[in-house]
């Protein structure tokens, strides 16, 4: 039997449990807390977006938006101090386009973070990606069906197509590639790099072999979503920062841990099997009938 449970852990900022003047309005207005490029929420679609900042998943609200990793823009803040000392003057550019020599592309960095001098030019600079959560199911019938309502007990059924984090997507069709040919260019400028994402996302990849910070190429900043029960709110914090260098690390990532040989060769020789077994029986040769 299906149980009634909400998938929805934060609609435009808000907690849908939060219902508060100014969760209100974000909601009435669709806009968007995080710093989006412009006011309103985009996602999916500008005229009607989908507002689902992370969803409830085992306990947790999952990050599912990657905007909403920008609040009041600690993962620059941290990016930053892995990148340049104190001293350095710096700010941060978003959706840089990366050619490789071809110049084809090999898509936009999320951010590139620059240092200068007194004169205003350029010293040094990183990248830092920022990766959400895909979902696998229907988020867009929950959301819908809430908007309707816009009620702080507002269930939804469980089950087919229910939605969920897809991890194993996010890592292998969003996250590896990026790292592979965008970070593949950057490591050949011996350039660092930081990777902001949650930590129940990351906790889920294998186990990267760990450097010292200063011998790092990449650090993997690992935030969550911690509920503020003053403030009715989720903040977002930095919970770990793991510091690795790029080959062992995408090494690691990339190369997947081998099954029993003896368990394929048994799952082969079950379709040899049946294949023997429904195959018609040959036909008879010219000898055969002269023979017969």
């Amino acid at each position: 039997m299906s149980k009634k449970i909400n998938p929805l852990a934060e609609v435009f900022g808000f907690p849908v449990s939060n219902n508060t003047e100014k969760a209100r309005r974000y909601r009435e207005k669709k806009l968007c807390p995080f710093n989006n490029k412009v006011p309103n929420c985009t996602k999916d679609k500008a005229n009607n977006p989908l507002g689902v900042c992370s969803i409830h998943h085992n306990g947790a609200a999952i990050i599912t938006c990657p905007i909403r990793f920008r609040e009041d823009w600690f993962i620059v803040e941290n990016a930053a101090k892995f990148f340049f000392n104190e001293k350095e003057r710096w700010t941060s550019l978003t959706e840089i386009k990366l050619l490789d020599r071809n110049g084809e592309s090999t898509g936009n960095i999320d951010f590139v973070l620059v240092s200068y001098n007194e004169k205003g030019q350029l010293t040094n600079f990183a990248s830092l990606e920022v990766q959400g959560v895909y979902i696998s199911g229907n988020i867009r019938n929950a959301f819908d069906a809430y908007t309707e309502k816009l009620s702080a007990q507002f269930s939804w059924r469980s089950g087919y197509n229910y939605p969920k984090p897809d991890f194993l997507s996010s890592s292998r069709k969003r996250l590896i590639p990026q790292m592979l040919y965008k970070g593949g260019i950057l490591k050949f400028w011996n350039k660092k790099q930081a990777v902001a994402l949650q930590k129940s996302f990351f906790d889920t990849l294998p186990n990267l072999p760990t450097v010292e910070k200063e011998k790092a190429d990449i650090a993997w900043f690992l935030y969550d979503l911690i509920p503020d029960k003053n403030n009715k709110r989720y903040n977002l914090t930095l919970v770990d920062t793991i510091y690795t260098e790029f080959e062992p690390a995408l090494l690691r990532v990339t190369t997947p841990k081998p099954s029993n040989i003896e368990d394929f060769m048994g799952v082969l020789q079950d379709r040899l099997d049946e294949r023997l077994e429904s195959s018609p029986p040959e036909a008879p040769t010219l000898n055969d009938i002269v023979a017969g």
